[in-house]
């Protein structure tokens, strides 16, 4: 097709210069007075297109052909690329997705929040593949009826068979094939979403330092046969524990509320940073440890330097990181809802003799962390904040606020949440009373009054190949500098 004609029609072909990249790791092309974005292809290349869909100058397009590939183009690890909904930049030098996830976050602060700020080079992993600690793998039946375990294809939920996968280590090939077998040999079937017909409709995996915690998620009460899938992964696994989580909801939740243990220790211990931690099935950790580690420090480091006394750690997990920062200063609170994994949290203080110097509370962030800032000196307490996907919660910002404690560090493993609230926090955003988010126009480089002001802004590659990025953002009240 001519690129002199209009692209509006479904499956016309056209070629392309790659001029971008969008904050997915799609490629972006302009043509015509449409922005197309392509997955799977690299800044600097000329690519033969298909468009998927056209409408109001945005278009989707299908890379055919790489006609002229950029030099950060490699071979893919994984046959599955592109199919798979896993990863999403394995075509690229890992450096280059260094500089992606870089752009990624310094994008998302500009674009959301209006806030100009030159962001450093992401950190890297040491094992750009083999690094993930935690496999969760759906299960399922294709459309003759067969089992199939595998992932998400992107933006769906049909399942791409899967054996191996190479951004996790040798024991998820093991997992994979060992659920085959006992699926095979007991009649176990895989969980149908259209008809909510099925058994099995997950499989996590921990591994805690060479311990593995394996859960099995069944739509019903029963797993059958379990005896024969714990004699399959003896042969496999020499310390691991077998629990069943029961998950009878139509929603897209992993887990359902219930969890049955059938084999094995309940909970494992694992150690870092001079920490020894608890895990359970449903405690949080983080799924490279390396990578972890370095994050976990430089928050350790910047709580020093302010000279705390008290630390508040929100969204606490399992307490690792509250333990690490206990060991360095007076007293340090951790606030998790999660209740295993706060049950995990207390296992630590006398594990790691921080009695008297590390107190847990289970509860929502919103409802406790007001309460812990009034009671406390705020003139001498570090908050950090640690929160899920979907971002701090209003009530919380509002709590922050209106508290003024003097440093906060947030960790954030979505930027456009964490830019939003960065927004908040430093006044570049408001919020009218509908709810409605809008660019505070009197915020300029030098901040916004009674509000805070960014101090440093550093990513960190936690999930290699894929588009994902954890941040950390250190930020001081304007009042106390």
């Amino acid at each position: 097709m001519s690129e002199n004609i209009e692209i509006t029609q479904k499956n016309s072909e056209f070629t392309g210069l790659v001029e971008s990249l969008g904050s997915n790791g799609e490629g972006i092309i302009h043509m015509n007075g449409t922005v197309f974005f392509a997955p799977f292809t690299v800044v600097g290349e000329k690519v033969k297109l298909r468009a998927l869909k056209v409408k109001n100058r945005i278009g989707y397009a299908k890379a055919v052909e790489i006609l002229t590939p950029a030099d950060e183009r490699v071979r893919p690890k994984c046959p599955l690329f592109t199919k798979c909904g896993g990863c999403q930049i394995q075509h690229m030098r890992y450096g280059a997705q260094l500089k992606l996830k870089t752009k990624t976050v310094q994008d998302a602060l500009r674009k959301i929040a209006g806030i100009e700020w030159e962001v450093p080079l992401t950190i890297k992993s040491e094992f750009p593949y083999e690094y993930r600690n935690k496999l969760q793998i759906p299960v399922g039946v294709d459309k003759n009826g067969e089992n199939v375990i595998g992932f998400y294809a992107e933006r769906s939920h049909r399942i791409v068979p899967v054996e191996k996968c190479p951004i996790h280590p040798d024991w998820a090939e093991k997992v994979i094939s060992v659920f085959h077998e006992y699926m095979e040999e007991s009649g176990v079937s895989g969980y149908d979403e259209s008809t909510g017909r099925g058994t099995l409709r997950h499989i996590i995996v921990r591994d805690v330092d060479g311990c593995f915690i394996i859960v099995a998620v069944t739509a019903g009460e029963n797993l059958p046969h379990a005896d024969k899938l714990c004699e399959r992964l003896v042969k496999h696994f020499k310390i691991f524990s077998l629990w069943q989580n029961i998950n009878n909801g139509a929603g897209n939740g992993v887990f359902g509320d219930r969890f049955r243990l059938l084999s094995g220790k309940g909970v494992y211990s694992a150690y870092e940073c001079g920490i020894r931690f608890d895990v359970g099935p449903n405690t949080f950790m983080q799924v490279n440890r390396n990578v972890c580690r370095k994050l976990y420090e430089r928050v350790v480091r910047a709580a020093a330097e302010s000279k705390a006394k008290t630390v508040i750690d929100a969204y606490s997990g399992g307490g690792l990181l509250t333990a690490m920062l206990a060991k360095t200063v007076e007293k340090a609170y951790g606030i998790e809802v999660v209740e295993e994994a706060s049950a995990c949290a207390d296992a630590l203080i006398s594990a790691n003799k921080l009695d008297g110097k590390m107190i847990n509370i289970c509860g929502k962030v919103e409802e406790k962390l007001p309460k812990i800032l009034e009671s406390v000196n705020l003139k001498d307490t570090y908050l950090v904040t640690d929160p899920p996907r979907k971002g701090i919660d209003r009530e919380t910002i509002k709590a922050i606020l209106q508290s003024g404690i003097p440093n906060v560090a947030m960790i954030s493993c979505n930027p456009a949440t964490m830019a939003r609230d960065i927004g908040l926090l430093t006044g570049a955003l408001t919020e009218k009373e509908n709810g409605e988010l809008v660019k505070n126009p009197a915020y300029s480089e030098y901040g916004a009054e009674g509000y805070y002001k960014i101090v440093s802004v550093q990513p960190f590659d936690m999930f290699p190949q894929t588009k994902h990025v954890e941040t950390l953002v250190l930020l001081s009240h304007k009042i106390n500098q």
